[in-house]
């Protein structure tokens, strides 16, 4: 053996890019339906751009599951002033996509410097979102990776890659595969394939889907697997149940989703209004979403406000936990099983609250 080889790292197996409390939730459930002797050898990235995970990294890190967590400072497209120039629109297809080739190189490279660690010293990198900075880094770069579906079947409701390059899309896709400009979700040169929900009700197949139900994973888990990913995510777990199992009428309870939606004033009104037509003679219980910024402990000061900083799935594997109903407007309801009753609202609920081109994407792409 040379003395180069011989200096050469060894190969870690497997890194996760996560973007949401709801990536995590992923990735535990694949690292836990893994055989027990591999478990315990991937690292967990969590990028601060769109979240605050609090003291997240350091649960994870007690509970073993991983070999290792890292914070990855992403950096957004604006915090860089030397790509605006490049959304200048030229009136011209072809100048325009000279200005995307320009700007997708230049995007990964700049991102360059936040990367935590070096991902060529892994076998297999797993994205979530690679739509953010980590996708045009990689490609940047020329290193492969496996993309993963943002939410539960995201796609279906919002198809970004499509949405995102409307018309032309057959060249655009050719560019990306050539990795000439950069496109999310299974269109990339470097991306090795897309994992999905399920495919059947996916309208635009790509190549590069795979379908990976995340109800599998899910049956795969025994209750100490279950009591792992409670501990990573709970940092109380008895404020919480203290939460669910009192209170007057909490034997009747509803569960309003909130999400990001709308202008603040917009979306107070949008609650609200769901609490008083779901919660009529029930204990209402309000779990916001992570990124949602709107004070519901002062807008619902008679109700039960939950921690937001969980993935509404852990619920699940609290034992006996019932909820009444659960109403949600756009958070895929599929994996609940919680609640006798689920209120999914959609496309047609959200046209009362603001314009529907705002919300209907896929109704867009042509």
């Amino acid at each position: 053996m040379s003395a180069k080889a011989g200096r050469k790292k060894k190969m870690k197996e497997r890194i996760y890019i996560c973007h949401t409390y709801y990536h995590v939730y992923v990735t535990c459930l694949k690292e836990l339906t893994l055989p027990a002797a591999m478990r315990g050898q991937a690292t967990l990235v969590l990028s601060t751009m769109s979240n605050d995970f609090g003291n997240l990294k350091e649960r994870a890190q007690e509970r073993g599951l991983f070999e290792e967590v890292l914070m990855f400072e992403e950096k957004e497209e604006h915090f860089f002033p030397e790509l605006q120039k490049y959304h200048t629109d030229y009136g011209n297809l072809v100048l325009n996509l000279l200005s995307r080739m320009r700007f997708t190189k230049l995007y990964g490279r700049l991102q360059e410097p936040y990367v935590p660690v070096d991902l060529k010293q892994y076998r297999d990198i797993y994205v979530f979102c690679d739509s953010d900075p980590i996708g045009y880094y990689l490609n940047y770069k020329k290193i492969r990776y496996h993309a993963l579906e943002d939410g539960l079947d995201c796609i279906c409701y919002y198809d970004t890659a499509r949405y995102d390059n409307r018309g032309h899309f057959g060249l655009k896709a050719f560019l990306a595969r050539h990795n000439l400009i950069f496109i999310q979700n299974g269109y990339s040169k470097y991306c090795v394939d897309m994992e999905v929900n399920n495919t059947s009700i996916l309208k635009y197949p790509c190549p590069k889907y795979i379908e990976q139900p995340r109800e599998v994973l899910v049956r795969r888990l025994t209750q100490a697997d279950k009591n792992v990913i409670l501990r990573i995510f709970l940092e109380d777990m008895d404020a919480l149940m203290a939460q669910l199992e009192n209170g007057n009428g909490h034997e009747k309870k509803v569960l309003v989703l909130t999400e990001p939606l709308c202008a603040l004033d917009v979306r107070e009104r949008l609650f609200s209004d769901l609490v008083e037509q779901y919660g009529q003679g029930a204990q209402v219980l309000i779990k916001p979403h992570p990124r949602d910024v709107l004070d519901y402990h002062k807008v619902f000061p008679q109700h039960i406000v939950l921690d937001g900083k969980f993935p509404m799935e852990i619920l699940n594997f609290i034992e006996g936990l019932v909820f009444e109903r659960v109403v949600s407007v756009y958070t895929v309801p599929n994996s609940i099983h919680f609640a006798k009753d689920i209120v999914f609202l959609g496309d047609d609920f959200m046209d009362r609250y603001e314009a529907p081109k705002v919300h209907r994407q896929n109704e867009q792409i042509y």
